[in-house]
């Protein structure tokens, strides 16, 4: 394990514990017990879940581009696109649903949108990497 794998992947274990903190926020919403409507709970489960399922994509991601040894350019986006997307589409996802009974996405929905670009990149650089090896 290269160590960027293997410092990327401590980071990335240590931010599933944030994940965690966030889901106790996310039992309070659901037991009504901190203000939301529909949408900010629907919006606020759906970053959760991305979150959590995109952190531990990431750490697959690494074991990955690590055993084909991709380098440069592609071994960059192939380590970094997962873990950059897990950051930026819960973010799309909270920040575009903050506030006092909002019922639609604010600008911020475009993280989401940027995430999922960022996430086909990395997915695909490690994808075609996987193969030409």
């Amino acid at each position: 394990m290269s160590d960027t794998t293997r410092i990327l992947a401590g980071i990335l274990l240590l931010s599933l514990v944030t994940v965690e903190t966030g889901g106790l926020y996310l039992v309070r919403l659901v037991q009504g017990a901190a203000p939301a409507t529909p949408f900010q709970l629907g919006f606020a489960r759906a970053g959760h879940a991305h979150a959590a399922v995109l952190l531990v994509l990431s750490l697959t991601a690494l074991l990955y581009a690590d055993a084909v040894h991709l380098a440069g350019l592609w071994g960059w986006l192939s380590r970094v696109g997962v873990p950059a997307a897990a950051l930026l589409m819960p973010a799309g996802f909270f920040f575009s649903s903050v506030g006092s009974d909002r019922t639609s996405p604010n600008a911020f929905i475009a993280l989401v949108y940027a995430g999922g670009i960022v996430l086909a990149a990395g997915l695909a650089s490690l994808g075609i990497g996987l193969l030409a090896a």
